[in-house]
């Protein structure tokens, strides 16, 4: 499986693409940074931002694009900027009818170092391990990307089996019954 993973952020919005299975060796096949100008007009930025994504997906051919899911902060200015980066990257995703998959940050913080509470360093060195690279991918978007991607492709089975139990459950349900 090959997935871009994204960092979304109006600033940096942090790009890694991997590829591999749950329970064999991962391979980094692209990691980097889409920037824009802090002082630049809102819809210059998420053009922008676009731009970069779309770019990665022609690159990279992902089959999954994994966006890390926006949660509540107490900057309100941050957590609209990382929203609309966010949709940019799903909607360049659906675009190409490719499935996105949303993650939390403690779901990738605990998927890569065993610790929904680990902090940037933590997830860095363990990216870098996982990985087999010289050295933690800079910025640390850049490094959380890549642990999105990892986090994808590790919980992909899981949630896929049990996406089709209740599916199966569904269809066997007796109809009209509520609960």
């Amino acid at each position: 499986m090959r997935v871009l993973g994204v960092d979304p952020g109006l600033t940096r919005c942090g790009v890694g693409v991997v590829e591999g299975v749950a329970g064999r060796p991962l391979a980094m096949l692209g990691v980097g940074v889409v920037r824009t100008p802090a002082d630049a007009e809102l819809g210059h930025r998420l053009v922008a931002i676009e731009q970069g994504i779309e770019e990665w997906i022609d690159t990279h051919r992902p089959e999954v694009v994994a966006v890390e899911r926006v949660f509540s902060q107490h900057n309100v200015s941050t957590v609209m900027g990382t929203a609309q980066a966010s949709a940019v990257a799903m909607l360049c995703a659906a675009r190409r009818g490719l499935p996105v998959a949303l993650h939390t940050p403690s779901e990738v913080k605990a998927a890569v170092t065993g610790s929904g509470r680990a902090d940037k360093a933590q997830v860095g060195a363990m990216v870098t391990r996982l990985l087999r690279l010289a050295e933690p991918p800079r910025p640390a978007d850049a490094a959380d990307a890549l642990a999105l991607a990892i986090c994808h492709i590790w919980r992909a089975p899981a949630q896929n089996r049990l996406q089709q139990a209740v599916a199966l459950h569904a269809q066997h349900a007796p109809k009209g019954r509520t609960r």
